[in-house]
This record gives C-alpha cells, sequence and structure tokens, in this order.
C-alpha cells in the first residue's frame, strides 16, 4: 500500500506541475498576442526594430559608443561645466535623477515641471520627450544640451568646447572623417552609446520560453496587467515609448503640477515600464512615489476602473520581473582643458 501511496502523490505531484507548465504556456501566448515583446539581444536586432518602427539611425560601431560614453559623462557639455547627461539620467540610479522634476543650469527647476525619463533602453522607445517631438536618440541629445532650464549650452559653444580637446579631435576625425567635430556628430556618437543600454530581464526569458523565469505571484501580477487592459498603452518592446492619449477616463488628481498638456493633440509618450521600480517618481510631473498608487491612479485615469490595494500589489509584483540587468559602464577618464577651452559660465 505504501508503495501505492508513494505512486500516487508522485503522479500528482507531476499532474499539478504539468497544470502550471500549460498555464505558464497559455500565459506566455497571452502575453505575446497582447504585443509584449522580449528585447533585442545585439545591435543587429535593434537595427532590425529601428526599423520596423520607421525610426533612422547612423550604423552603429563600438567607436562611436566608447566616443558617446565619455560625451555622456562630459560636463563641460554644459555652459556651467557641471552638468552632464548622466546628471539627470544617472546610470546608477535607474538612468534617471530620483527627484519630481529636473535641475538644470543655476539650480533652475524644469520650467514645466517635467520629470526626467530614464535613458536604459530609451533606444527602443518610438518617440522621445514627453511630448514625443524628437523621433530619434539623436535629435534628443540636442535639446537638453541647447536648452537653457538644462544645460545651456548653444550648438556653436558645444562644438567649440569639444573642439578645444585634441583627444576629441583625433577621435572625431576616426570616426566621422573630413566633418569631424560637429553637433550632428556629438549627438550622433552619445545616441550609439546610450543603444548599448539595454537591460535584460527575467520577463524577457519568460517571453522566450524560461516558464520558470517568473514566479507564480509574478504571473498572476502579469495576468492581471493584461486581463485589466494595461497593454493598451503600455505594450511593445518598452511597455511603452510610444504617444498615446492621456486622461482617457477620468482627470489626473495631480495634473496642476506643471502646465505640462502633451501634444498639441493632448499625446503624451508612454513610459517604459522596464526597470519601473527603480525610477521613481511616477507619471510626467513626478508627483507620485509608489508604484501601488502609481497603478491604481492609472486605472482611474486611463481605464475608468477601480483597482483595489489587492490588485495593485500584485502587478506591482509583475512589474518588480521587468528590473533588468544593467551593462557594466567603467565611468570613463575625460580629456584635460586646454587654453582654447571656454571657460565654465556660471
Amino acid at each position: 500500500m505504501k508503495g501505492i501511496t508513494f505512486i500516487t502523490s508522485a503522479v500528482i505531484v507531476c499532474g499539478l506541475s504539468l497544470s502550471a507548465l500549460n498555464a505558464a504556456s497559455s500565459l506566455i501566448d497571452e502575453a505575446k498576442e497582447a504585443n509584449l515583446r522580449a528585447l533585442p539581444k545585439n545591435q543587429a536586432e535593434v537595427d532590425n526594430l529601428l526599423k520596423e518602427n520607421g525610426i533612422k539611425a547612423s550604423k552603429f560601431t563600438q567607436a562611436k559608443a566608447e566616443l558617446g560614453k565619455k560625451l555622456y559623462f562630459e560636463p563641460r557639455l554644459s555652459k556651467s561645466g557641471i552638468i552632464s547627461c548622466n546628471t539627470c539620467h544617472n546610470l546608477g540610479l535607474g538612468g534617471v535623477d530620483g527627484i519630481s522634476a529636473a535641475i538644470g543650469h543655476r539650480w533652475a527647476i524644469n520650467p514645466h515641471h517635467l520629470n526626467s525619463p530614464s535613458v536604459y533602453n530609451a533606444i527602443l522607445n518610438t518617440t522621445q520627450f514627453w511630448d514625443g517631438r524628437a523621433g530619434t536618440l539623436a535629435d534628443q541629445a540636442k535639446g537638453p544640451i541647447e536648452a537653457e532650464p538644462e544645460m545651456a549650452t548653444p550648438a556653436k559653444l558645444a562644438v567649440e568646447k569639444i573642439a578645444s580637446l585634441p583627444e576629441y579631435v583625433k577621435e572625431f576625425k576616426n570616426i566621422y572623417g573630413k566633418s569631424g567635430v560637429n553637433f550632428d556628430n556629438i549627438a550622433d556618437a552619445i545616441a550609439n552609446f546610450e543603444r548599448t543600454l539595454i537591460t535584460p530581464s527575467r520577463f524577457d526569458r519568460f517571453l522566450e520560453g524560461d516558464t520558470k523565469a517568473l514566479s507564480k505571484e509574478e504571473q498572476a501580477g502579469l495576468k492581471l496587467f493584461i486581463d485589466k487592459g494595461c497593454t493598451a498603452c503600455h505594450n511593445g518592446v518598452n511597455l511603452g515609448g510610444s504617444m498615446q492619449a492621456f486622461e482617457v477616463a477620468g482627470k489626473y488628481k495631480f495634473a496642476n503640477v506643471g502646465d505640462f498638456k502633451g501634444d498639441e493633440n493632448g499625446m503624451v509618450k508612454t513610459p517604459t515600464l522596464r526597470n519601473v521600480a527603480e525610477t521613481a517618481p511616477y507619471f510626467h510631473n513626478g508627483a507620485i512615489w509608489t508604484l501601488t498608487e502609481a497603478i491604481k491612479e492609472m486605472g482611474s485615469v486611463q481605464l475608468g476602473i477601480s483597482i483595489t490595494d489587492k490588485e495593485a500589489k500584485s502587478i506591482e509584483a509583475f512589474l518588480h520581473s521587468l528590473t533588468g540587468e544593467k551593462p557594466q559602464i567603467t565611468y570613463p577618464q575625460l580629456p584635460i582643458s586646454t587654453a582654447k577651452t571656454p571657460k565654465p559660465q556660471l
């Protein structure tokens, strides 16, 4: 009888395991049907996604990326000489600055009280900036450099600064040939570095067929995320990153924080949910500090539904599975200023 009991128990366990496997496989299919996609594994796959979305980009090279990394951390691209791209898009803090509204030149708060989006996986967004005014990362890179409340450096001054440093001049010539140091090439190099900031997560392994990559709790949260309709806006490879209507079903309770109203049609770039557990505060004006509150607010504002605390916690569990592995970035040694380098203006 003991042998029969053991066999029966083994059959039950095997049946339960098979049932869980089938449920996970079914959920993977549901996620794919909801247009959730795994991250690209290399730059060739990045190129394929860019072409698919009609986004133009220069040919990627490692040399461009290495130069772009220096420029990403280069504070002399700011008028004050103390602000770099990494100031607002800190690679050690999920690609953000961790404050509600970006702080720029002379400690100016963003005039529209806009929150700094993450730079991780940003190459895969179909549009850039909260109002979608840039279609590529290279175009996006130019904006903060020139914007007075941010880095406050006119294009001509930015070129003058970089061109005053022989090490940079040599690198630009080797990579870009006769065009050398110009504003387009500065932005292109930065964009090439940002292309490398891809963060694969357990969720990607799950989509690729690893049914054990997500816990039962995380799978339940993913199921709820799909069933509640969150994927209407948070879809694609970045679970966001495209222009969508905002305040579809209700009024955002912090709409009065700042004066941002979206583009001319009231559309707003949906933030990526990748690494979202690391990128508080949330929403375009950084007015919400917890994922639970953000999830419940999105239910009310976008879906016209009430999401309970229990449901929000379940969805939050899934969102944590989107925290990805960050590329190892060694802080670059930057060229020494010369007598020709324009002095900082505070």
